[in-house]
């Protein structure tokens, strides 16, 4: 029982730096993943998230690195990760009173393991019953010997180590996601059944809705401007996306749901040239793209935009993978997520033909 009692209080700090040290890596990979949950949230814009998501990753790895040592452990370490885990706590029961218990991924764990918000919220009360156990076998160093360098380095020393391995462009200003979007085009969503193509009323809003009961758009409609009109170029060539039918994809080379995406316009696009696939792949892990490629054996002319840009052109609510037909700068039919508007190829050949 002595053995048990001698032990027991490092072994809960190691199982505590151990939960801090995983939760902090795994939500590195991939970080927008991550960074999204604050814009969704409307906790920050897109030119904020980055920011955010770095210097809470960072302090999550501090911890992990605090609850090891003894200055101010008892005095600052163990009450200030108690507050931080019921702080989330808070956050997880409103998630749960809005959502259900069993919606979703709450991200404690990034993409690696996925984990509701009930899971979640189960994980961290019995972390704060160990570390109230903690509190009461451990102590601080003997008076005068404390020093509060230790925890601000470990903090700085995590914090810079974040901006340097996973370092991103500012924004020149925040960008307003529903206002970028609006001044461009209509965005098709579940509910927006039908694209009305009137002849007599063609610089009407009503040109760019979509209709999903019908699958094919009887006659040409008019030029637009679409969100997509400011890229020209792809691989060199210069393209007209307001004219024609034209499909653009937005993905991120490290989805897999992208990767079958791709895998399947791939397959489609051998036997047919017309719409033109472009693609835009989010400014995330783009040492990937050859593998992405390689993976969906073929390849499209493609650019690289910025994370908020990418998230501007896919929308508020949007999610990765993102495919979008266009017929003259008009939405047609879009695709988003893994949800009830995902992919589906025999859908969007349909609606081409």
């Amino acid at each position: 029982m002595k053995k048990i009692e001698k032990y027991l209080p490092w072994a809960i700090r190691i199982f505590v730096s151990l939960l801090f040290l995983v939760s902090a890596v795994a939500k590195m990979f991939p970080i927008w993943t991550f960074e999204k949950q604050f814009v969704d949230l409307g906790v920050a814009s897109w030119c904020q998230a980055p920011y955010i998501a770095r210097l809470m990753i960072a302090l999550e790895l501090a911890v992990s690195i605090v609850i090891l040592q003894r200055h101010f452990l008892k005095s600052i370490v163990i009450p200030g990760t108690i507050l931080f885990l019921a702080v989330f706590c808070v956050h997880l029961s409103i998630q749960m009173y809005k959502n259900g218990l069993m919606t979703g991924n709450c991200g404690c764990f990034g993409q690696l393991i996925p984990m509701t918000p009930f899971e979640a919220f189960i994980k961290n009360i019995i972390t704060i019953g160990l570390l109230v156990y903690l509190y009461r076998k451990v102590s601080d160093k003997e008076k005068g010997h404390n020093n509060i360098t230790y925890l601000i380095f470990a903090y700085v020393a995590s914090a810079l180590f974040m901006f340097m391995v996973f370092p991103f462009c500012p924004c020149p200003k925040d960008i307003i996601l529903e206002g970028a979007i609006e001044q461009q085009d209509s965005i098709p969503t579940e509910k927006k059944d039908t694209l009305a193509l009137q002849s007599e009323t063609p610089k009407k809003e009503a040109v760019n809705q979509q209709d999903e009961k019908n699958n094919a758009v009887e006659s040409e409609p008019t030029k637009v401007k679409s969100r997509f009109s400011e890229f020209k170029a792809f691989g060199g060539k210069k393209v007209n996306l307001n004219e024609g039918k034209k499909i653009i994809c937005l993905f991120a080379a490290g989805c897999d749901h992208c990767r079958e995406t791709a895998k399947e316009l791939c397959s489609w696009a051998r036997n047919t040239n017309d719409p033109e696939i472009y693609v835009l792949f989010m400014d995330e892990e783009t040492n990937l793209i050859p593998e992405f490629f390689n993976e969906s054996q073929c390849r499209f002319p493609y650019q690289i935009i910025d994370i908020p840009k990418f998230w501007t052109l896919m929308g508020m609510d949007g999610n990765t993978p993102g495919v979008f037909y266009l017929w003259n700068g008009n939405v047609i039919k879009s695709f988003e997520g893994e949800g009830v508007n995902k992919f589906n190829l025999s859908v969007l050949k349909k609606v081409c033909e």
